[in-house]
Order: C-alpha cells, then structure tokens, then sequence
C-alpha cells in the first residue's frame, strides 16, 4: 500500500463523508477507495469510519487519527512537491556565490537573459571572493576565477581562460617600467580572497620573474584596486574584465605587456554530485554560453 497516498485517500473521506465522490476527485474507482480505507484500518488495527447505506462518518479514533496526520501529510506533500519541481530543469531554487567584480560587473546581464528563459526558477546570489565550503553552506554552484581547485571531491568546470593584465596609471613612474626587475615590491597592489600578498610570476617564454607584490597594500576586491591604480598608488594585475573601463577612459595603461602570468580560468564548481540536477545544469549551460564574450572583450 503507498502509505502516503492511503492516508490523503483517509483525510479526503472525513472530509467529504462519501466514498463516491472521494473516488470522482482521485480518480480511483469507489472499489479501490473502500479496499484502500480497509488496508489502512487493518494496518492501524482501529475502525476509522462507521459506513452505513446512507453516509460515511467518522469513528472517535478515526476523528482522532485526522487531526494528529493533517498537518504531517500537508508538509510531506509539500515536500514531495519541492523535491519534484528541483529536479526540473525549470523550476525549483538555484543557490549561487559569485566574486565580487564578476558578480557586479558581467553577472547581471547573464541572470537576467537565465530569468528570461526560466522564470519559474527562483535565484539566490551571494557575492564573495572567498572560496568556500559548497556543502555546509547550500550553494548549488559556484562561479570562481583561480587555477584548479585543490578539494579533489569538489566537482569543477572549466568554462573559459581569464585575460590577466599589468597596469598603472599613466604619467606615473609605475607606467614606465622596462623590466619587472624594475618593479618595487612596495608599488605592487596586491589582490587575495584574504588580503594576504600574492606572488606575480611573470613570463616572455624565455626568462621569468617572482615579484611579492602587497608589502604596502593588499585588499580582497579588484575594483578597489583598479580604482587606486588609477588615482596613482601603483601597478595592479587584475583580470582584464575589472580593467577595461579604465583602459578605454586611459585611466590606466597596460604595462610590460611581453610578460604574462600563468593562466587562470572561470570555472564553476559544484556540491559532489553524483548528476547535476536539471536546474544546476540549465544554468551551466546558459553561463558557459554567454560568459566569455563579457570577460575576455575589452
């Protein structure tokens, strides 16, 4: 017997106190609705109805029985309902964590063509440029620009490779450089999820060179540092997405543009699924399409 089918079958019947129309409203046959109410007594080992030619009423331990199941049978059909819609590819709750700049910069024109296609789905966004733990805080994806990921039980996508570029305001002495020997470690902005330092290695496919950047200053988000490398303070090695209105404004200029660091990509990361339920993978899908054009266009 499907017990939580049983047990509407029962809560419908005390409503309505007639066996013919419990079936019209199920669509079961008046047979099936009597075997099923009979099952359930059997099962509980109480009379819960007392059926006449006349009408159907409740017993004592059958009023009973309906009121302590009402609200548990409401919430599990609810649930069961939830469950069912987050497994369309339509509908249900998609939990994201997006960096800062990416989140405010490239992502709303994503969210807002992903809302176009799937209105049903309801979206949940939180900027941070921390990593995180995907599982123990419910996200269903999360957007990351870094190399790949050292969590082997995290699952990752590679989407595209993120244009990194050396800048400084020009006018500056910062703007001059020849060599990155000729770099101050002091002068070099620093960019970390905790603003800790970073260290730049840079390379012209011959030579390379290591340069501590952040002694003086580090911080967690890349607009702040584009925005002080454009008044001055210094060089800054951000993604070229952050970059590119103080480039074309020529708040900023590119610098020692031979030498490049390694390469970074967009991924996107996600809970350790065994399958990606339908409305993770629709957005994945929306995301790796329309992505690259907004990050690698200066």
């Amino acid at each position: 017997m499907n017990e939580l089918k049983a047990l509407k079958t029962f809560l419908l019947a005390a409503e309505k106190r007639n066996f013919a129309q419990v079936a019209r409203e199920l669509d079961m046959t008046p047979a099936s609705v009597t075997r099923t109410i009979a099952a359930l007594e059997d099962m509980l080992g109480v009379q819960l109805f007392v059926r006449t030619t006349r009408q159907v009423s409740l017993t004592g331990d059958g009023a009973i029985f309906a009121s302590r199941i009402e609200q548990a049978v409401e919430a599990l059909e609810a649930a069961r309902t939830e469950m069912a819609n987050a497994h369309k590819a339509d509908e249900g709750r998609l939990r994201i964590n997006a960096p800062m700049s990416l989140g405010q910069r490239v992502l709303p024109q994503i969210l807002c063509g992903f809302r176009d296609l799937y209105p049903r789905i309801d979206v949940e966004i939180r900027l941070t440029d921390r990593f995180l733990d995907m599982v123990e805080e419910d996200f269903d994806l999360a957007i990351r620009i870094s190399a790949a990921p050292s969590d082997k039980f995290t699952i990752w996508r590679k989407i595209c490779p993120v244009k990194r570029l050396l800048v400084a305001a020009p006018g500056t002495p910062h703007a001059e450089v020849k060599h990155p020997n000729e770099l101050s470690p002091g002068d070099c902005l620093a960019y970390s999820a905790d603003s800790h330092r970073e260290n730049w290695q840079l390379s012209d496919g011959n030579a390379s060179v290591t340069i501590a950047a952040g002694r003086s200053i580090s911080a967690n988000n890349g607009d702040l540092l584009a925005h002080m490398a454009a008044d001055g303070a210094g060089v800054v090695l951000l993604p070229a997405f952050i970059l590119a209105q103080y480039l074309r404004s020529g708040r900023l200029v590119q610098i020692l543009p031979d030498w490049t660091p390694p390469q970074i990509w967009l991924t996107l990361y996600y809970p350790p699924y065994q399958k990606l339920p339908p409305r993770i993978a629709a957005f994945s899908d929306f995301f790796e399409r329309q992505i690259p054009a907004l990050v690698t266009t200066l």
